[in-house]
């Protein structure tokens, strides 16, 4: 059992690393394509999911006018950011139970499984010390991914810090 307390903030926490990273995001897409932050900026919010702007970073990074070293941080990047997606989205798209002291048990996905036959949904998992293990280990490798992003973005020909 986990204390809500504890959870909500490190869910809070989940949160706030992975909206900072990905928006970061905006930065590698304005590299990418050759244009100004603010036009970034539009392309970056007209996608409206996480999925969506991940995709297209990748795809843009995979052209063949993509230098191959840029190609090779970008894709390290993205996949990165990928696998911690799963957690992401396991603590954004989730049902939490509670047991009989009020403290959050375990946790019930929000997603569909269609069988020939049968559809199952919610896998519930247990949220014991282990998993809030876990999560604490994806806040902090989402914040080395951030890293990552910004050291790429720094290294960039021409980039200038004053414009963010």
């Amino acid at each position: 059992m986990a204390a809500v307390q504890d959870v909500l903030l490190l869910v809070g926490r989940l949160n706030y690393v992975w909206t900072n990273t990905e928006s970061l995001l905006i930065y590698v897409i304005a590299h990418l394509l050759k244009v100004d932050k603010e036009s970034a900026v539009i392309v970056f919010l007209t996608l409206n999911t996480t999925r969506a702007r991940i995709d297209l970073t990748e795809r843009l990074a995979k052209l063949s006018t993509t230098p191959a070293e840029t190609r090779d941080r970008v894709l390290a990047i993205t996949e990165r950011l990928k696998q911690q997606s799963k957690m992401r989205n396991k603590y954004n798209h989730c049902i939490y139970s509670f047991d009989e002291q009020g403290e959050i048990s375990s946790t019930q996905l929000m997603r569909l499984v269609e069988g020939e036959k049968d559809v199952r949904y919610g896998k519930v998992e247990q949220l014991d010390s282990r998993e809030l293990e876990r999560l604490d280990t994806a806040i902090r490798e989402i914040t080395d991914i951030n890293k990552a992003v910004w050291a790429f973005i720094r290294s960039r020909p021409n980039f200038d810090e004053s414009s963010i």
